[in-house]
């Protein structure tokens, strides 16, 4: 197999209140690896407003070029994760207003993750002022399968409460690593 000369990217994907910003923080700390945080958490809490769907657009160009550089440089680390990354941002557009830019689905198409974390809903859900949509975790956790589905991208769903979800995390990615390694 010829070696990637960028670090793997995994996308953590999954409804609110799944553990998606742990679970990358975590992940990052025992590979010490890079981590991408959700920016959309960090956008939208400092609006004083209600949030657009130019916002939205926004985000997700900061999400692309968070990726492009995170990406293309030699691999300092095995591994980058990506808390709540693109195809997130593509379903809230859907979701929310019927309807995506094309660049969103353009970038995913040609750039999908190296291997995505999709985080079940099955952890409490944990109010809080930026998360919307506490009954409806389960149609969104199957609408972001089937967009990783549609990509053709690897993936591993991630269940679990505390340690187990980490311990589960890395089963995965290391199985997908060593699948990898003996193509």
């Amino acid at each position: 197999m010829e070696k990637i000369n960028r670090p793997l990217r995994i996308g953590i994907v999954g409804p609110e209140s799944t553990g998606k910003s742990s679970l990358a923080e975590r992940l990052s700390k025992y590979y010490k690896s890079e981590w991408v945080a959700e920016y959309a958490r960090t956008y939208v809490g400092a609006l004083n407003r209600t949030y657009t769907y130019e916002d939205i657009e926004a985000i997700a160009r900061w999400q692309i070029d968070q990726e492009n550089k995170l990406s293309v440089c030699p691999p300092p680390t095995e591994f980058v994760f990506f808390d709540t990354e693109l195809i997130i941002t593509k379903v809230w557009f859907l979701h929310v207003y019927r309807k995506c830019p094309v660049f969103v689905d353009t970038y995913l198409n040609a750039h999908p993750m190296d291997f995505y974390l999709l985080c079940a809903p099955d952890l409490p859900w944990e109010p809080d002022p930026l998360r919307e949509n506490p009954t409806i975790r389960e149609f969104l956790f199957a609408w972001y399968e089937k967009e990783i589905v549609t990509l053709q991208a690897p993936y591993a769903v991630i269940r679990g409460i505390g340690d187990e979800r980490i311990r589960n995390a890395c089963r995965q990615l290391e199985a997908f690593v060593r699948k990898k390694e003996s193509l």
